[in-house]
């Protein structure tokens, strides 16, 4: 490409975004700009993300597999017994030097580069945005925080947050720490989705006029909808009652939905409700299934918010005129999260629970609130993933199908426009994506005077100019094989055949099997009716053990975790 055509681009991430919680994938929560971003591009619907947030992310800048990049597990599990990941190459817990970062790559061939959000790839300031290529940057490193900057936790208690969680500071400017202290460089009228977008828009007005000549890469990668929820009142008030009738029915409506805009068959068989050991909803007590109804309402607002947000930013590069020359990509790091997190460890001699007692004020009235600290659970999650199996951090379809929309005017046709794919696709392709469009050669083995990996995503160019022709496909369906792992819960997949490993309590412990075109909700196990097909998976999850530098962590994981008192491994 000529230097005047090359694009720009535009990665935005949500955080632990459901696949079908915008309007685009089936949902009633009001995102008229995805809307619009999708009717004006291609929606995936085979688009595929690691299983939680920092390897995910991990896989989208480096191009390559969570195991080689750094994150082969997330640091804050690693951070807990760090002795079985010491001198594992691909588990150092951040973004390593061993691969070459899109900002770098793109920074050395003319762009420049901005971001604005949640980094969680390093929390250090040699791991972190500035110093992986982002020319400008306010970050937040860490992978989760207050949506309104209220941690009284964090600076009232007389043990300091576990290292791993707060590394040197959790704030940077450019090359430098912020103080996020009460009274500190972050605003008071904070508000995550708001600020991360207002910096990513004042980086972009400030481009000298020589920056302006060049092409932008831009990276909003916001913390919503992430717990703790929390958004503005009268935001909320906008979902007030619309969600009284629970999560077995937004799931029916859901599901409805997604069959009418043509995402999943209408025949399609769904996963089972994840409940993870809580009360059915018809159970509750009227005041309960109240309180709960009020977290997911505070969630959809803050969906709501990412849209409204989204909304800025074009707006902002339609009148400087850049936007119809900018490839965009709107995504989820990983399924919906539903765990319980009452037992989590926040401080030493803290858990969740008890920081919350202390700190929060969690009434029906207060939800949303900056000092309310709530999450919605299983059986909402549920809603937001089915027809899937699981939520984030199972390698179920439920933890790793995200939505994706992309939208490139001089890239796809016009008539293919609002189109829907279901071709099988990753978040590492992204990558060889974006550097395809701008002309630019990823720069192989060694960059910046290390040695770096090859990358393992592919390029989705023929897809985007052909996204409606079903022989167009990004991985061949006979030999590329795709894997995941986290601390022993695993799948491969080759083409549409899927093999899957949930140690308990996740599952029983054994390899299942499933052909996932046909059984997308994963509800019917193929290994005993298809053992050479099985055999088969096996052998290529081994080469993707092998390929990517995976060594057994879980049982070594669950021999501490026993040994420390845990009541579960998770």
């Amino acid at each position: 490409m000529t230097q005047a055509k090359r694009p720009n681009f535009l990665i935005i991430v949500a955080d632990d975004l459901g696949f079908s919680d915008t309007s685009p994938y089936g949902g009633e929560i009001d995102t008229p700009n995805l809307q619009k971003l999708a009717e004006e591009g291609v929606r995936m619907t085979g688009f595929h993300t690691a299983a939680s947030c920092s390897p995910t992310r991990s896989m989208l800048l480096s191009g390559t597999d969570a195991h080689i990049a750094g994150l082969g597990a997330m640091a804050e599990r690693m951070g807990r017994f760090p002795e079985i990941f010491q001198d594992k190459p691909g588990y150092e817990g951040y973004l390593n030097y061993r691969v070459a970062a899109l900002p770098e790559i793109l920074q050395d061939n003319g762009y420049h580069t901005v971001m604005s959000g949640k980094w969680h790839l390093g929390l250090t300031l040699d791991t972190a945005p500035h110093a992986r290529g982002f020319s400008r940057v306010f970050g937040y490193l860490p992978g989760a925080g207050n949506h309104y900057h209220h941690e009284p936790q964090l600076y009232d208690e007389k043990e300091p947050p576990r290292p791993n969680f707060m590394g040197n500071g959790l704030w940077v400017e450019d090359g430098r720490w912020l103080d996020g202290a009460p009274g500190g460089d972050i605003p008071e009228d904070f508000y995550s989705t708001r600020t991360f977008t207002d910096n990513l828009l004042k980086y972009l007005d400030e481009r000298t006029d020589s920056q302006r000549e060049q092409p932008f890469f831009a990276y909003l990668p916001f913390t919503a909808p992430h717990w703790p929820l929390q958004a503005p009142a009268e935001t909320v008030n906008k979902y007030r009652g619309k969600y009284n009738d629970g999560p077995n029915a937004l799931r029916d409506r859901r599901l409805k939905s997604l069959v009418e805009k043509g995402i999943v068959p209408a025949d399609v068989e769904p996963a089972p409700m994840h409940m993870l050991g809580t009360t059915p909803w018809a159970d509750l007590p009227e005041d309960k299934q109240r309180e709960s109804s009020r977290a997911m309402e505070v969630f959809a607002a803050m969906v709501d918010l990412i849209d409204v947000n989204i909304g800025r930013v074009r707006e902002h590069l339609e009148r400087t005129g850049e936007w119809d020359n900018t490839f965009v990509v709107f995504m989820s790091d990983n399924g919906a999260e539903g765990q319980l997190l009452e037992a989590a460890p926040i401080l030493p001699g803290l858990s969740m629970a008890q920081m919350i007692d202390k700190y929060y004020n969690n009434s029906i009235e207060n939800m949303g609130n900056y000092d309310s600290f709530v999450w919605y659970g299983p059986q909402w999650a549920s809603a937001a993933t089915a027809p899937s199996r699981g939520l984030k951090s199972y390698t179920t379809e439920g933890g790793i199908h995200c939505p994706c929309i992309i939208r490139y005017p001089p890239g796809i046709p016009e008539a293919a426009r609002g189109s829907i794919t279901p071709t099988f696709t990753t978040v590492m392709d992204i990558l060889p994506t974006m550097l395809d469009l701008a002309g630019v050669k990823h720069p192989g083995s060694t960059f910046r005077g290390r040695q770096v990996a090859p990358v393992r995503g592919k390029s989705w160019r023929a897809l985007l100019e052909n996204p409606t022709d079903a022989s167009v496909q990004i991985y061949d369906s006979e030999k590329d094989i795709v894997g995941w792992e986290q601390l022993g819960i695993a799948a491969v997949r080759v083409g549409d055949w899927k093999a899957l490993f949930l140690p308990p309590p996740r599952g029983e412990g054994k390899w299942e099997l499933y052909n996932v075109a046909k059984d997308p909700g994963e509800v019917h196990d193929l290994s005993e009716k298809e053992p050479a097909k099985m055999e088969e998976m096996l052998m290529h999850y081994n080469t993707y053990f092998q390929e990517s530098g995976l060594f057994d962590s879980y049982a070594m994981w669950v021999d501490k975790m026993k040994a420390d008192g845990a009541t579960r491994v998770w």
